[in-house]
């Protein structure tokens, strides 16, 4: 069976498609196909545009997972539209493609974030949580689900994904957020007290894998381990287990200085849970931060 997949070469996607490899033919959307070839290996097949496929009849589903780093950059106007449209454009191509495909695929999945829920203080929330939020990552994330929604009928499911912070042993949050604990300068953003909600890089690849297979699967579903935390105590367990001291708060004026509106993304946050998944069958292999934390930063004797 074939599946098209966009983003295949970001965190996620990468270390999705060698799980993907034996039981599917692999095409990927690349606007570098020799760079995409080789990260990916030569048993994927790359093309610069979703223009070259002339037909989705032949996919037996598809994944997209493209989209600019929302924290790659300042959010100035122009950063943000880059942000937008680039989630935006390629999910409405591939809705509109699906719709007029003489056998659409079967399977659609498509990212989101949990920035959908905006500030959400001490409250958990699940995907049935009612949301009153004003804010950038909710209105990016709101018409991303749209446009992914949009694809749904009698024979294409949709399956939505509103991720966490995905923790990876390279690359990814985690990569940027270590230079000061390594220093022994860690310490928790602004009063800690918001939510963090988090994802190790193998449910990731887990649970799509889960989706793809489960043919009863639709709708949203929030990608985060079962155990949020504070931010605060994400901090404390991030320093212990690097064995670094923890006392540097950094507070929200530093932040927002820093960072601009992006800070209000760090500075508010959600306890996130991942109520559908687990209802379908999904089981985590990560569900513990500390475990999750160890697997990603201690090398295995």
């Amino acid at each position: 069976m074939k599946l098209l997949i966009t983003g295949g070469t970001g965190l996620i996607g990468s270390a999705l498609i060698p799980h993907l490899l034996g039981d599917y033919q692999v095409t990927v959307i690349s606007r570098n196909p020799q760079r995409a070839l080789e990260r990916l290996g030569n048993r994927v097949h790359v093309v610069k545009s979703l223009d070259e496929i002339s037909e989705l009849s032949d996919f037996y589903g598809v994944i997209n997972l493209q989209g600019e780093g929302i924290a790659d950059k300042r959010w100035s106007s122009r950063q943000k539209l880059r942000i937008e449209q680039s989630r935006w454009n390629i999910t409405r191509k591939l809705t509109e493609r699906i719709q007029n495909a003489a056998q659409p695929p079967q399977v659609f999945i498509s990212g989101s974030a949990i920035g959908y829920y905006g500030a959400q203080g001490k409250t958990p929330v699940t995907e049935a949580t009612k949301v009153d939020a004003d804010d950038f990552a909710h209105h990016l994330c709101a018409e991303w689900e749209r446009l992914a929604l949009a694809a749904q009928s009698e024979k294409t499911r949709v399956c939505v994904l509103r991720t966490g912070v995905v923790l990876a042993p390279e690359g990814g949050a985690l990569k940027k957020m270590l230079p000061p604990y390594l220093l022994g300068l860690g310490g928790p953003l602004g009063h800690g007290k918001q939510g963090f909600s988090w994802v190790h890089l193998d449910d990731m690849v887990g649970i799509i894998l889960f989706l793809l297979q489960h043919e009863q699967a639709q709708g949203i579903f929030n990608a985060t381990a079962p155990q949020p935390v504070a931010q605060e105590e994400f901090s404390k367990t991030l320093a212990r287990v690097l064995r670094k001291s923890h006392f540097m708060r950094v507070p929200a004026w530093a932040l927002k200085l820093m960072l601009g509106e992006m800070s209000q993304m760090l500075l508010t946050g959600q306890l996130v849970l991942p109520e559908r998944l687990q209802q379908a069958g999904y089981q985590f292999k990560y569900p513990k931060l500390e475990a999750a934390l160890k697997d990603c930063l201690l090398p295995s004797s």
